[in-house]
């Protein structure tokens, strides 16, 4: 296993919509034990490939900061079939260090996913465990947290980003 670069906006593959995982094999394998790794590492709670510059549907997230390992989600070509409620918390992002911002979530999703080896499933998450699935499947459309920001909110994070010259 690997520790793998975590880009850093404004990097382009961040903005990337990723394409669908056909290929269920070793690389695979290998790509998700270096990325978990690198989520721990950080340390963090969730980590998409396009975040180490692979574009790929593909997300890890354990809220359990690795505390309780059958806590560990791989994500393969997910999407979100139903969400409910709505929180608003503060949220920050790996590829968006010293950055942190309050956004709306829902606080409950139902995810479609497949496994590491091609198997689909389904699962349901609840408030922080809810809000990470959503900001990491964010990332695999271009999304970053800042762009749901709006105003003047959307306005100050701008110009903490030209700050520390992420702009």
């Amino acid at each position: 296993m690997a520790i793998l670069e975590i880009r850093i906006f404004p990097d382009p593959v961040l903005r990337s919509t990723c394409p669908a995982v056909e290929t269920f094999d070793e690389d695979l394998h290998r790509l998700v034990d270096d990325m978990v790794e690198t989520m721990y590492a950080a340390p963090g709670v969730g980590l998409a490939a396009p975040q180490v510059g692979v574009e790929k549907r593909l997300a890890v997230v354990d809220v359990s900061v690795s505390k309780e390992p059958e806590r560990l989600l791989v994500l393969i070509n997910p999407e979100i079939v139903e969400s409910s409620g709505r929180e608003v918390d503060f949220e920050g992002c790996l590829s968006i260090p010293q950055l942190s911002e309050k956004i709306a979530r829902p606080t409950h999703v139902r995810v479609r996913a497949q496994d590491l080896d091609g198997v689909p499933f389904e699962l349901e998450a609840e408030e922080f465990e809810a809000r990470a699935i959503c900001h990491e499947l964010d990332h695999l459309d271009g999304v970053l947290f800042i762009d749901h920001l709006k105003g003047l909110r959307r306005d100050r994070i701008r110009r903490k980003l030209r700050k520390l010259e992420l702009v």
